[in-house]
């Protein structure tokens, strides 16, 4: 009786398992997800308490676009960012749901155009970043901080983080091909997660536009040691 080869690979798999106590995650046989590499224009999540404020009282925000990442979604709602000397960005979106504190994810001619000096930064680390005035239909808000420009990264599942060998807070290099504009963008930080979480490379609207990627054939994640890349 012969044994099919996705039995074996399972059995290999599940030995694996239990030599290593059950608690670590075995490298799939086949690559688990594919890779998604998405740009992540201007905007801003709101608190609850900052959505009535801005858009009132007992205000839900409404989904427009479900993201890529299962229960995020881009909301109707949009709010007009005011930085320094009153300069202006208007109809940020919002993205939902609601966060533990506001803050505003901006690329690097975003943050010129405001005059700001924004921090590269992961989403969440805002202590000490500038803040900023945000004005809704029915009030406005003095942000004492919450700016940022938003470091690169990379969403991984437990799967996903097996197959290439890292772990939450390591760096990765992006490569992407393109049409007379292969580039390698390193320093990608690596976000671990549960197994809802879709392998997704997020970038910044500038870095978007540099390589192209509109237009691209190919995108690979690749470790540093991998790379070839003089450093």
């Amino acid at each position: 009786m012969s044994i099919a080869r996705s039995d074996v690979e399972r059995i290999v798999r599940d030995v694996l398992m239990k030599q290593v106590g059950g608690g670590a995650v075995a490298k799939p046989a086949e690559k688990p997800n594919p890779l998604v590499v998405n740009i992540s224009a201007r905007h801003c999540h709101l608190t609850q308490e900052h959505v009535e404020i801005l858009f009132g009282k007992g205000h839900q925000l409404t989904v427009k676009k479900w993201l890529y990442q299962e229960g995020y979604f881009a909301a109707e709602e949009t709010v007009a960012i005011v930085g320094p000397r009153r300069r202006m960005l208007p109809e940020v979106r919002v993205l939902g749901p609601c966060r533990g504190d506001s803050q505003v994810e901006l690329a690097f001619t975003d943050s010129i155009s405001l005059g700001l000096d924004l921090p590269v930064r992961i989403s969440g680390d805002i202590k000490g970043t500038p803040g900023g005035l945000l004005v809704g239909p029915k009030g406005s808000i003095q942000l004492q901080f919450g700016m940022i420009r938003a470091m690169r990264h990379v969403h991984m599942g437990p799967a996903d983080l097996a197959w290439f060998g890292v772990k939450g807070g390591d760096e990765m290099h992006l490569r992407i091909e393109s049409p007379g504009c292969t580039t390698v963008l390193e320093n990608v930080l690596v976000r671990g997660g549960d197994d809802k979480i879709r392998l997704e490379v997020h970038l910044d609207t500038d870095e978007g536009n540099a390589v192209n990627l509109e237009k691209a054939t190919k995108v690979d994640l690749i470790k540093p040691a991998a790379c070839g890349c003089k450093h």
